[in-house]
């Protein structure tokens, strides 16, 4: 039995993050324009890792978006490991990408980087993405709670899903509560993929709080062949939606060329996402009906 010290220190535990959990409020569906996220059915955002061009963008948002794509993703600042990698064109990407998705009548989804940012960003975007490099960039949390953009919020590649959670506490406290989870691969010991697809984690983030949680294969994987396959796992174990990169020429892409799908690809992928899942044998002779 527990005295009235571990009561208290249970119960602070418990609610360590209010807002977020699941006791909090029932499902959150996050509403981009004509997009619902959460509920009965996941949907796909797809789009190049970098804008490069007007006809890039243009041609991958009216290809997505005849395949049944929901919303067309696009970098135009972008975070680069090296500072001699393609940065991406901002606000020239901005525009790009936001013509592209009038053409289409695809709402738009890029990452802001930083504080500053922010309002060019807002004028163009239907919804936000922090990257998994500033999930704890505890300052622009603060600044994004603050704006009526939905926001699509990365787990950082080392990050805990406690701490994960804990980062959109930041979102909901200071005002914003239209907030998507997104796993995206995490580091492993394990070298062999760009990451590790943690689809445990989605499973978790889905008992333990009440926001969409969607899963990015692409950046999980960093391999064009595995993107399908891991999509439609994600899905399978409860997710909300997947986030894939996709490019006309995968092979001359300024960023991310190894886990851009085709526009060949992406089709196939839809495809493969709608088709079942395996169906499970049972052995009729041993199996017992209550």
């Amino acid at each position: 039995m527990l005295d009235s010290w571990g009561k208290t220190n249970l119960q602070k535990t418990k609610n360590a993050l209010p807002l977020t959990s699941v006791e909090s409020k029932s499902q959150t569906i996050v509403r981009v324009k004509n997009v619902k996220i959460g509920g009965n059915e996941a949907i796909v955002i797809a789009g190049p890792c970098s804008v490069e061009s007007r006809e890039q963008v243009v041609s991958t948002a009216l290809a997505i978006c005849e395949s049944g794509a929901s919303m067309l993703r696009g970098g135009a600042y972008k975070p680069r490991t090296s500072p001699y990698d393609f940065q991406g064109l901002g606000v020239e990407g901005l525009k790009l990408l936001r013509e592209a998705g009038d053409i289409s009548g695809l709402p738009i989804i890029t990452e802001v980087m930083s504080e500053e940012e922010t309002e060019i960003v807002c004028d163009f975007a239907d919804m936000l993405q922090v990257g998994a490099r500033n999930m704890q960039n505890f300052a622009l949390l603060r600044k994004l709670s603050k704006t009526n953009k939905p926001i699509l919020l990365k787990r950082g590649a080392s990050a805990t899903i406690k701490e994960w959670l804990a980062a959109a506490e930041y979102l909901l406290h200071g005002g914003n509560e239209n907030v998507v989870l997104c796993e995206r691969g995490i580091k492993t010991f394990d070298n062999s993929l760009r990451n590790t697809l943690d689809l445990a984690s989605v499973a978790l983030a889905k008992e333990l709080t009440h926001l969409p949680v969607i899963v990015d294969p692409s950046h999980a994987t960093g391999k064009r062949s595995l993107i399908s396959a891991t999509a439609k796992a994600a899905i399978a174990v409860g997710a909300d939606g997947v986030i894939v990169e996709v490019h006309p020429t995968p092979e001359i892409a300024l960023s991310d060329s190894a886990q851009q799908l085709t526009f060949r690809g992406f089709a196939e992928l839809m495809e493969n996402l709608q088709s079942p899942l395996k169906r499970i044998y049972v052995n009729q002779e041993l199996a017992v009906c209550v």
